[in-house]
């Protein structure tokens, strides 16, 4: 479960797994008059607020030939507006002990300020100066431009694995080019973006009734609301922008090798498409991912680590690499990356994982380890709701996604009513090797250096 780009997810606990009805989530909607969704939830644990805006425009909303757009223009969204020059956010959220940061994702681009809860009306001042006014020039386009290719070669282009990830395994996964393409970009589509692309990008997708503003932690509800139509309520909606066609053909098995001259270990990359988002096949591959690699006595850390011991490391999750299992719009295959010992081979990697996948199709799993992996599912969850940005994640995903940041008080106990015959069923549909896409990544050796 855990994502090449720094998502984490399940980890062990010793709780008794109870259903996750007993512990409700604050939840307050509303929509202003522009069409911006705004979702409240209330948390007076601690004197801290959690403001987060989340687009709904991602790598796959990109065009031909403006691959990595959505990426480069997170990085303008930090170039300062009308108001707040550049530097002034960090200044303001980070002069009070505070945090923030943006990220792109596949379906949408998130930006978050945590900080003391007395200044959340800076906070919402300085999202809707943005919102309304960012400051779009040629000089901040050319710095921002250069930033994200540099920021290509340090994390993609000079580390092991990456690039075979980023570039190479969405064309064997994925056959419509809005999915299968790079999220980071190409040089070249990059170098080729204009002053007029990133206005008409701003303008398309950074509108208010494209959004959706999260505002988790210790609020006052009613003061909270007028400071957001305050700030939020007089930017002007956009005619809502064309979405794309993410339908995907008929699968075929396809297999690649990729010779990576910094990878020091082999490695394999394995995925299977997946089910539509939220059917009960969703959640029933979402828990035969628990059963596989969550925590120390996952059958992955048991069978291929300690027990074969071909495996070094490995990570999972519906959505992988790039996403999780919430935050990703259909179509949203499930997919593992394996590093592996030198004296094992990729197909003997291949057949072990594929056998973990056959145990499943043909031994239903024991009530024992299912307890322990709802224990663990919903342990994760109860932790993860301590943090006010955590929960203001999931509620973005959910109200963006799926139009109802309620979800986030229901899913978990749908996720804990999954079956062992459930699960049984899903892994025969899913993991069958001819559904199946194969990534072998080998070191290039001296040749490649």
């Amino acid at each position: 479960m855990k994502h090449l780009l720094g998502f984490c997810l399940l980890l062990a606990s010793a709780f008794p797994a109870r259903p996750a009805s007993d512990f409700v989530v604050p939840v307050e909607a509303h929509k202003l008059g522009n069409g911006l969704r705004v979702v409240l939830s209330k948390d007076s644990a601690a004197p801290v607020v959690s403001v987060y805006v989340i687009y709904d425009v991602g790598a796959r909303s990109e065009e031909r030939g403006r691959t990595g757009f959505a990426h480069l223009f997170e990085h303008m969204m930090f170039e300062g507006s009308v108001n707040a020059p550049k530097g002034t956010q960090d200044e303001v959220v980070e002069g009070n002990g505070g945090l923030l940061n943006g990220s792109t994702h596949p379906d949408f681009t998130e930006y978050y300020d945590v900080l003391p809860s007395n200044k959340l009306a800076s906070a919402l001042w300085l999202e809707a100066d943005r919102m309304r006014d960012l400051v779009i020039t040629a000089e901040k386009l050319q710095n921002q431009k250069e930033a994200v290719q540099q920021e290509r070669r340090l994390n993609f282009d000079n580390q092991p694995y990456n690039t075979a990830i980023s570039d190479v395994w969405p064309t064997l996964i994925f056959r419509n080019w809005q999915s299968s393409h790079s999220i980071i970009g190409s040089f070249e589509d990059l170098k080729a973006a204009t002053l007029g692309d990133v206005s008409k990008f701003f303008k398309t997708y950074y509108a208010p009734n494209n959004a959706v503003l999260l505002i988790v932690g210790d609020i006052q509800v009613t003061e909270t609301l007028k400071l957001v139509e305050t700030y939020f309520g007089d930017i002007p909606a956009q005619p809502a922008p064309k979405r794309v066609d993410l339908t995907e053909p008929d699968f075929q098995a396809k297999e690649e090798t990729y010779k990576d001259p910094l990878a020091r270990v082999p490695g394999v990359v394995m995925g299977y498409p997946g089910p539509s988002r939220r059917s009960p096949d969703f959640y029933a591959i979402h828990m035969i991912d628990a059963i596989l690699t969550a925590g120390d006595s996952s059958r992955f850390r048991m069978d291929l680590v300690k027990g074969k011991e071909s495996a070094i490391d490995y990570e999972a999750d519906l959505g992988w690499p790039f996403a999780g299992w919430l935050d990703y719009r259909d179509p949203e295959p499930y997919a593992l990356f394996i590093k592996y010992k030198p004296n094992f081979t990729a197909d003997q990697v291949i057949a072990q994982v594929q056998d973990e996948f056959t145990r499943l199709q043909s031994e239903p799993v024991s009530a024992a380890e299912l307890q322990r992996v709802k224990t663990q599912m919903r342990a994760s969850f109860l932790r993860d709701m301590q943090s006010s940005l955590s929960r203001a994640k999931a509620l973005a995903q959910y109200e963006v996604a799926d139009h109802d940041a309620g979800l986030i008080n229901t899913e978990m106990e749908r996720m804990l009513a999954v079956t062992p015959e459930q699960i049984q069923a899903a892994a025969k549909k899913y993991f069958n090797p001819r559904r199946r896409a194969v990534l072998k990544i080998q070191p290039a050796g001296e040749e490649g250096k």
